[in-house]
């Protein structure tokens, strides 16, 4: 069953890893600019994170297997409209659709994950973690290859549509069903206590904490890798299947660090990784974006996709363990939380608009600055987090 959830997580960083890597591409194909990269880029996540908090709720008041299931359908379906597109509008249309999801199929897969396991949040959120980076650095080759054969980003994303066809057949196959006699529609009552427990966790201090954290954490990971493959053709100067080589090393230093975390959570303490990262990324960045020599500034960003490796997962197992039995609440949580975040996509396209990516790209310094203020001194323990 946890293979499931993990090849589930697979396909999401696999379809994000070829989106990312295809900017250059729909960039020139659907004639688009900053601005309405940074709108693609944020405004479907606004409105999954409108979404997806009565989907988490309902996960955990309701059927989360039907949840994943349908989630899954519309996955598959976004995909397809993603291969169909011939204008910004569709584009656009064709994301609004594959957020909220994404927020279905895989992020209630992730929360049935932890629920696995609840002594052990960090490590399988590494885990993971893990399987969406592989996901991630296949993306740019698997675009890269599709491009050199003809098959194109049209072909690509049609692919992945068949891809989630067939493991959202796997999954209705090997999900487990539902214990009991589940009601066919959620009761009010239900969804207005699982709605309340969601605000009153929002007053916990612990619970505000990793979810501040996980935006600013956001910005040297998701953001990051949104700009990265137009920042190294328009800024650095690299092709297309250059900047695709770029994403693929930053991505694939990423994946060695995942993996490499896996055995390293089960010896030290998360925070304390986490806490000398943040430093290591808050210096390597600068540097980035400094270095003249385009071939230097590649070395540099692979080093920086391997230093944020974990930054997402400790963040994310710490705020499930500050919830016990609430995995879906999370889930909601989060997107309430990642409203903002979600803009942050739009200001830097629009910074960028205006004064040039290079510049614009200096704000994802608040990133690993944001950690280091924020981050506690100390590991917390469960027992701190049930006394709150």
């Amino acid at each position: 069953m946890n293979l499931i959830f993990l090849l589930i997580e697979f396909l999401d960083e696999l379809v994000f890893g070829v989106t990312g890597a295809s900017w250059p591409l729909l960039r020139t194909d659907l004639h688009l600019n900053y601005f309405q990269i940074g709108l693609a880029l944020s405004l479907p996540g606004v409105l999954g994170s409108m979404i997806e908090p009565f989907v988490g709720i309902l996960g955990d008041v309701w059927k989360r297997r039907a949840l994943i299931l349908g989630g899954g359908i519309f996955f598959a379906l976004a995909c397809f409209l993603t291969a169909a597109s011939r204008n910004f509008l569709f584009l656009l249309i064709a994301f609004m659709v594959f957020y909220p999801a994404s927020g279905a199929f895989v992020s209630l897969s992730q929360a049935s994950l932890m629920d696995a396991a609840p002594a052990r949040h960090e490590q399988n959120m590494v885990r993971w973690t893990f399987a969406g980076s592989l996901g991630v650095f296949a993306g740019p080759l698997l675009l890269g290859g599709a491009v050199l054969i003809g098959f194109g980003w049209r072909g690509m994303f049609l692919a992945l549509s068949g891809l989630a066809v067939l493991l959202l057949v796997s999954a209705w196959r090997f999900l487990p069903r539902p214990s009991g006699e589940a009601l066919p529609t959620p009761r009010w009552v239900e969804l207005w206590a699982g709605m309340r427990a969601a605000l009153a966790a929002l007053k916990r201090g612990a619970v505000l904490r990793w979810l501040v954290l996980l935006e600013f954490s956001d910005l040297m990971l998701d953001v990051l890798y949104g700009y990265l493959a137009i920042y190294f053709v328009d800024v650095v100067g690299f092709t297309a299947a250059r900047a695709a080589l770029a994403v693929a090393i930053w991505t694939g230093f990423g994946l060695l660090g995942d993996f490499l975390l896996i055995p390293l959570l089960e010896r030290v303490h998360g925070l304390n990784y986490l806490r000398l990262s943040a430093i290591t990324e808050f210096v390597l960045f600068p540097a980035f974006l400094v270095v003249p020599n385009p071939w230097a500034k590649l070395a540099v960003a692979g080093l920086l996709g391997l230093f944020n490796s974990g930054w997402y997962a400790i963040l994310q197992g710490n705020l499930y363990t500050s919830m016990p039995g609430q995995s879906g609440t999370v889930m909601a949580l989060n997107d309430v939380a990642g409203v903002v975040g979600k803009l942050i996509p739009l200001g830097i396209g629009w910074a960028a608009q205006s004064f040039g990516l290079g510049a614009a790209m200096w704000l994802l310094l608040a990133g690993p600055l944001g950690l280091l203020i924020g981050l506690p001194k100390k590991q917390p323990m469960r027992a701190d987090f049930q006394g709150e």
